[in-house]
């Protein structure tokens, strides 16, 4: 790797569904998303040749970067050896138990005890063909997570963080902001990477908060109930629950919750779908 003004050179061939950032300016703007980190674990996911993980290895308190491609996770370790905040592991993000991963003490010697619950940051540049996978398993540890801020494509950028009604809004939306506050912060072209990717991509914020106890539902169901709401969007959702419900017992769900049948899913909040699923638990 090679740098020259405001753009990072890669010389490795990307493998792996890797499309390397390169933008510099970007880089900068994805570790300033963070805030303060000095005294804050930050899991890195994919960090290739390494151009961002330089800047996070200067701010975190603590930084442990994810790296599939065997290749770059011994090249990296070589490279950060003499910082003692920083760990690479070679690892697959969507087979790792993140739990214990996060909740690890910290050193070349890993005790992989839990520590007890502490809150970390996650930070990446998703490959485009996994993106949903890894989000999904994100949200799951959501309990140790504190600020996720992803760089994916972005279509999946707009429905994240797409409002009800609108027409990105979706499953993923919705799943996602049941988990937590989504900002979109800004774009990419593929000028920005090395091989530039066909598509436009987006970096998002998203702060952790789920809504499951203030919406008074249960987590596996009511993500379960979404799924069926959300099977097939141009059908209403009278027509959706019937997939999984008893016809009758669909009507008198909407009647409590003051849904009309020809309504669609994309069309409904949060409280609103919280208040369904209440009244079909009835």
């Amino acid at each position: 790797m090679k740098v020259i003004p405001n753009r990072v050179v890669s010389l490795r061939k990307p493998k792996l569904g890797q499309n390397f950032l390169v933008d510099l300016d970007a880089m900068q703007r994805v570790v300033d998303a963070l805030g303060d980190i000095s005294e804050t674990t930050v899991v890195e996911i994919g960090p290739g040749e390494a151009a961002l993980t330089e800047l996070l290895a200067k701010r975190a308190g603590r930084l442990i970067a994810v790296e599939l491609d065997r290749v770059l996770a011994a090249q990296l370790r070589m490279r950060f050896t003499p910082l003692t905040n920083v760990e690479i592991l070679e690892a697959d993000i969507l087979q790792m138990d993140l739990g214990t991963v996060l909740g690890s003490t910290p050193g070349p010697l890993r005790d992989l005890r839990p520590t007890g619950l502490f809150k970390t940051q996650v930070v990446g540049n998703l490959p485009y063909y996994i993106t949903t996978d890894i989000l999904l398993k994100l949200f799951a540890a959501g309990d140790r997570i504190e600020t996720l801020v992803l760089m994916v494509q972005k279509e999946v950028a707009d429905r994240v963080a797409a409002a009800p009604g609108s027409r990105d809004y979706g499953l993923l939306s919705a799943t996602a902001q049941m988990y937590g506050t989504v900002q979109k912060l800004f774009e990419l072209g593929p000028e920005s990477f090395d091989p530039p990717p066909k598509v436009r991509s987006a970096v998002f914020r998203m702060k952790m908060q789920p809504r499951f106890a203030e919406l008074e539902v249960d987590e596996a169901g009511f993500i379960s109930f979404l799924k069926v709401m959300f099977a097939q969007k141009r059908k209403t959702v009278s027509n959706n629950l019937k997939l999984a419900y008893d016809k009758a017992i669909v009507k008198a769900a909407l009647l409590g919750a003051e849904i009309a049948p020809a309504t669609r899913a994309e069309a409904i909040s949060l409280p609103e779908m919280a208040r369904l699923y209440r009244e079909l638990k009835k």
